[in-house]
C-alpha cells in the first residue's frame, strides 16, 4: 500500500463511516470534501485490510448454532443482460454472497462471493468449518449444494437440518417486485441430532436485509450496483468489519465479536484506519536514497 499523506486518521475514519452507512463513493467524496480518487483508494485499502484481519482473527470460534443462507446481487449487469452489455467484464453477471451467522452471538464468521454452484458451496462451508472450535448445529434452506458441501467439510461431526419453505403465488398486482408468499415450511433432519426448536434461518434472512440496507451496492433498482467483482467483495469485507466489531447489537448490547470472545472492546472506524496506516509503506526521508547508495 502507498501512504495517503493528505488524510489523517480522523478524516479517514469519517470517510469510512460515510461508506459503511450506505453512501456512494461520489456522495462520500462530496460530503467529506475529499477527492473521488482518494475515496476510491481508501475504500480499496480498507476492504483489503478488513478482509485480511477478519480472516486472521475469526478462528477457533465457540459457535454452537449456525444458520447459512445466500443473498443475490449482480456485477456490471444482470445475468440475462450480460450477453448484450457493452464492454462487459468476464466476471459480470449474478453474484451470490454466501453467509453464515451464529444464532447466539450474531457473529458472521464466514462469507463467500461467487455463483450458486456446488464448488462455491464447498469452498464456503470448508472455510466455515476451519474456523470452528467444536461440533455445531447447522440450519440451511433447501438449496441442494449444501448437502454435499456440509458432508464433505464436516463428515458426520455435525447436527444438520434443512428448512424447506413452500411458496405460493404473489398477490395480484404485486408480481413484479414482491417475493412469492411463503405458505409453509418443512424441517428435515439431514445429519446428527439437530434440535427441532432451533431449526430456523430467520437470523440469516434478517442479516440479508441488513446487507441490503447497509451496503449501497446491494440496493435494488438503482445504478449503485458494483461494476467490478473485486470492489463488490471489498465492500462486503468492510461491511462485516463494521457489523462484527463496531456495531453494537441491540439485543446483545455488545458487538458480535465481543459476544463471541474475539475482542474485549467496541471498535470504531478510527481503529480500521489505524490498521490501514500500519500496513502502509513508510515515507522515505529526503536524501535517504543517497545515503543507502553510499
Amino acid at each position: 500500500m502507498l501512504p495517503m499523506n493528505k488524510l489523517d486518521l480522523a478524516k479517514r475514519a469519517q470517510v469510512l463511516t460515510l461508506l459503511i452507512e450506505g453512501m456512494s463513493l461520489r456522495a462520500t467524496a462530496r460530503a467529506a470534501d475529499v477527492s473521488y480518487n482518494t475515496v476510491c483508494k481508501l475504500f480499496a485499502d480498507a476492504g483489503r485490510v478488513c478482509g485480511e484481519y477478519q480472516d486472521k482473527v475469526l478462528r477457533d470460534l465457540p459457535c454452537k448454532r449456525l444458520q447459512l443462507d445466500e443473498i443475490w446481487s449482480f456485477v456490471y449487469a444482470k445475468q440475462k443482460n450480460v450477453a448484450g452489455a457493452k464492454s462487459a467484464p468476464q466476471d459480470a453477471g449474478d453474484a451470490w454472497t454466501w453467509v453464515a451467522i451464529d444464532a447466539d452471538t450474531k457473529l458472521v464468521p464466514s462469507w463467500r462471493i461467487g455463483d450458486r454452484s456446488s464448488e462455491t458451496a464447498f469452498a464456503f462451508v470448508s472455510d466455515l468449518a476451519s474456523r470452528l472450535r467444536s461440533r455445531v448445529k447447522i440450519t440451511t434452506d433447501g438449496h441442494k449444494p449444501y448437502l454435499e458441501a456440509i458432508e464433505g467439510a464436516f463428515g458426520g461431526d455435525v447436527d444438520y437440518a434443512m428448512l424447506v419453505k413452500v411458496y405460493g403465488e404473489a398477490a395480484e398486482g404485486q408480481k413484479r417486485y414482491s417475493p412469492a408468499v411463503c405458505i409453509g415450511a418443512h424441517k428435515h433432519r439431514i445429519e446428527g441430532n439437530p434440535d427441532a426448536r432451533h431449526v430456523s434461518t430467520s437470523y440469516a434472512e434478517r442479516q440479508n436485509l441488513t446487507m441490503r440496507m447497509s451496503i449501497r451496492r446491494f440496493t435494488r433498482l438503482t445504478n449503485a450496483f458494483s461494476k467490478k467483482l473485486e470492489n463488490h467483495a471489498l465492500s462486503v469485507a468492510l461491511h462485516y468489519m463494521n457489523y462484527n466489531f463496531c456495531r453494537i447489537h441491540k439485543s446483545l448490547r455488545v458487538t458480535p465479536a465481543m459476544a463471541a470472545g474475539v475482542t474485549d472492546r467496541v471498535w470504531d472506524m478510527t481503529d480500521v484506519a489505524a490498521l490501514i496506516a500500519a500496513q502502509e509503506a513508510p515515507v522515505a526521508k529526503r536524501g535517504s536514497y543517497k545515503k543507502r547508495a553510499a
